[in-house]
């Protein structure tokens, strides 16, 4: 897995138990960085930060685009990877389009249910045709 995968899992992680323990996810990052010595990834940083500062924005684009789905009804680990390719989509211009969504589908292909790459790639894929628009 390359440094920028690595950094994504982690990310998720962070994002992830945030969610599950209703804590902030720099609450969360404190934490670890205090009960290890490792540093925490720039990338993996980037991300949380990310994320948080623009989570009402994506919470909403997802919510309009997922047919069907409300982010209540989605498994929180889907949620989580769809935040995080929806930041690196529309808010990372370093990363390409299609590497993000391929990125959040390997990401549901290990973590998620059967279900969930198509749904994210879906997702995601819609968002991208749609992201000169919804950046307007």
């Amino acid at each position: 897995m390359s440094a920028r995968g690595k950094a994504r899992n982690r990310a998720l992680d962070v994002l992830f138990e945030a969610e599950q323990r209703s804590l902030s996810a720099f609450d969360v990052l404190r934490s670890r960085r205090e009960k290890t010595d490792q540093i925490v990834n720039p990338y993996t940083l980037e991300i949380v930060e990310g994320v948080v500062s623009h989570q009402a924005a994506i919470d909403e684009f997802l919510e309009t685009y997922s047919q069907g789905w409300t982010l209540e009804r989605m498994p929180s680990v889907d949620r989580i990877i769809l935040r995080i390719g929806t930041w690196e989509l529309l808010y990372n211009d370093d990363v390409p389009d299609g590497v993000a969504v391929s990125e959040a589908v390997a990401l549901a292909k290990t973590l998620s249910t059967d279900e969930s790459p198509s749904f994210i790639n879906g997702l995601l894929g819609r968002l991208q045709q749609l992201k000169p628009s919804l950046l307007a």
